[in-house]
């Protein structure tokens, strides 16, 4: 372990792990939301569209949120069909109102069936987490298992299986996994540990991770992201993501490349 480089990036977890994070990043979608539910719905979409301007990505939340009424989980739960006319022409990016109405209707069957989003990634035989390499690949199933699904809506959620390093869902996890006392991550969910997440692997990232030499694989796929969440499970293996702070931070607001 090189100690120096675990210190400069505590430092730099510490220094960008505050409630100042939030406003200019996609977590403050969920951060506006008191109950569970709207915090896990909108915290999920808020993962899958944050491709693009950080300024744009908020914005487009923000619309969706007020084509819901402002209030995400009444909505999908008590929605009558006339009421799905104001999310047509909903588009960010790739994302349209087809692939919107096809999330809405997963999360009404899924909210339907059990309390929490937490339990669409502890699907298996055991209902226990293993690993979040089948927890993923498992939640991907569970999402396109309903009949109707838009074949065009699959490449919006990622899978370990298809070697993505799933940077928007391991995002999620972890706003929805980590604990701590800082203010930005929710740790609402107690199922799942810590010490399982795998570090939301992007661009920036990838560079600093490669300048602290903690990832030597060539391409960038779901190994890279094992591999980078391994190295900083050095540093702290019951919380090897919080590093994703400090990776990220220095990537985009210092420009370390």
């Amino acid at each position: 372990m090189d100690l120096s480089i675990k210190d400069f990036l505590d430092k730099k977890y510490l220094e960008y792990n505050q409630p100042d994070f939030i406003p200019h990043d996609p977590i403050c979608i969920p951060h506006q939301f008191h109950k569970k539910q709207d915090i896990e719905i909108m915290g999920f979409i808020a993962s899958i569209l944050a491709w693009g301007q950080r300024k744009t990505i908020i914005n487009k939340c923000n619309e969706l949120i007020d084509r819901m009424d402002g209030a995400p989980h009444d909505f999908i739960l008590n929605h009558q069909d006339q009421d799905l006319k104001q999310l047509l022409g909903f588009k960010h990016r790739t994302f349209n109102d087809t692939d919107l109405l096809y999330f809405i209707s997963f999360f009404n069957y899924h909210y339907q069936r059990f309390e929490s989003l937490e339990d669409a990634f502890l699907i298996s035989p055991s209902e226990k987490f293993e690993t979040m390499e089948i927890a993923l690949n498992n939640f991907k199933a569970y999402f396109f298992s309903l009949a109707d699904f838009p074949l065009r809506t699959k490449k919006h959620v990622s899978s370990p299986f298809q070697k993505s390093t799933c940077k928007r869902l391991n995002m999620f996890m972890r706003w929805m996994v980590r604990k701590d006392n800082r203010g930005v991550d929710f740790g609402i969910w107690t199922r799942i540990q810590p010490k399982d997440l795998i570090c939301p692997c992007d661009v920036h990232v990838e560079r600093v991770g490669r300048k602290f030499g903690l990832i030597q694989s060539e391409k960038v796929n779901w190994k890279t992201a094992i591999e980078l969440t391994e190295n900083l499970k050095d540093f702290d293996p019951l919380d090897p993501v919080k590093y994703d702070f400090a990776l990220f931070g220095l990537g985009v607001f210092e420009g370390l490349q």
